[in-house]
């Protein structure tokens, strides 16, 4: 055990250099993962949520409140469809596939917004128990993992501007943590454009989880808080002090604290991986997995299209 853990620690450290990029870092976790196992897995689950919410906010330094406003501004009906259009299919699917109706709603919940965090928001509303939400969260990380690997190709593919893949990554990638990687690993103006836009995505976690609260009512034992993403919040104040900071600020410290949260992102990614585990694999099962995959396929066939076309 011990030795498991000094490789553990030896592989973060090597993320933290120049040499190791996003996808190599989740490569690494997802190695350690399934040849000597997490060793520090209560650790790891609560170390991710937060190194994730503080290197967004961090990222925020490198940005213009200016252009965060304008991705709220300008896509605010495609969101509006993309998101309720993906919750409505999503439920069809369910019922098709005779999927559990929560774990079903939270998948489609992951899917429309931003993975892990709706699901966080979504499932204490509907009542959700472990199982449901531990099966809902497996399938969008299996698939926010593969995610990872899959878009750059893609938009590579497609020759795609990185005005166009920031845009179809925030839209059709899970998590907010792979959507920057895929970004990251795209170039810095995708990287910029894919936070700004997830992040205004991930306003619309309070509605959606309003909306269920209104679909279940009635049906709960007890009545739920509402999970508010406050690093979002952050997220924007940070980018209202960069935008308007004094001319004699130092520029460097700002672009110092946006290589750490890169850095902060690349070791978080490396934790995902390690916490896949073959007892996730198993929980996710066959009917949620393909509900999953179906709906994802959808979102980023679609909103490929949509970036292809219209932008």
């Amino acid at each position: 055990m011990f030795w498991q853990k000094i490789i553990f620690w030896l592989l973060i450290f090597v993320c933290l250099t120049t040499w190791v990029s996003p996808p190599i870092a989740l490569v690494f976790g997802l190695i350690a993962a399934f040849t000597f196992g997490n060793p520090f897995p209560q650790q790891t689950k609560k170390a991710t949520k937060i190194l994730l919410q503080i290197s967004v906010v961090l990222l925020g330094f490198g940005m213009n409140l200016t252009e965060v406003v304008k991705a709220g501004k300008q896509g605010i009906l495609f969101t509006m469809a993309t998101i309720f259009g993906t919750l409505a299919v999503g439920f069809f699917l369910g019922r098709l596939l005779k999927v559990k109706d929560k774990t079903s709603n939270l998948i489609s919940a992951g899917t429309a917004i931003c993975g892990g965090s709706a699901i966080a928001a979504v499932a204490p509303v509907i009542d959700a128990d472990d199982e449901e939400i531990s099966v809902s969260l497996g399938t969008i990380f299996i698939l926010n993992s593969i995610a990872l690997f899959i878009f750059p190709a893609v938009g590579h593919f497609f020759n795609l501007s990185q005005n166009q893949f920031g845009i179809w990554a925030a839209i059709a990638i899970h998590d907010t943590s792979s959507v920057v990687g895929a970004a990251q690993s795209y170039g810095a103006e995708a990287l910029s454009i894919a936070t700004t836009v997830k992040l205004a995505r991930a306003l619309w976690i309070a509605p959606v989880a309003l909306l269920f609260a209104f679909l279940y009512r009635g049906r709960n034992e007890k009545k739920a808080k509402i999970a508010v993403p406050y690093f979002v919040l952050f997220f924007l104040l940070v980018t209202v002090v960069r935008t308007y900071a004094p001319p004699e600020f130092p520029p460097s410290l700002f672009d110092s604290l946006v290589i750490l949260a890169k850095k902060g992102l690349t070791v978080t990614l490396f934790l995902i991986g390690a916490s896949l585990s073959r007892e996730t694999l198993k929980k996710v099962g066959i009917k949620p997995l393909v509900q999953g995959i179906l709906l994802w396929i959808l979102i980023s066939v679609i909103s490929l299209w949509a970036v292809l076309n219209l932008l």
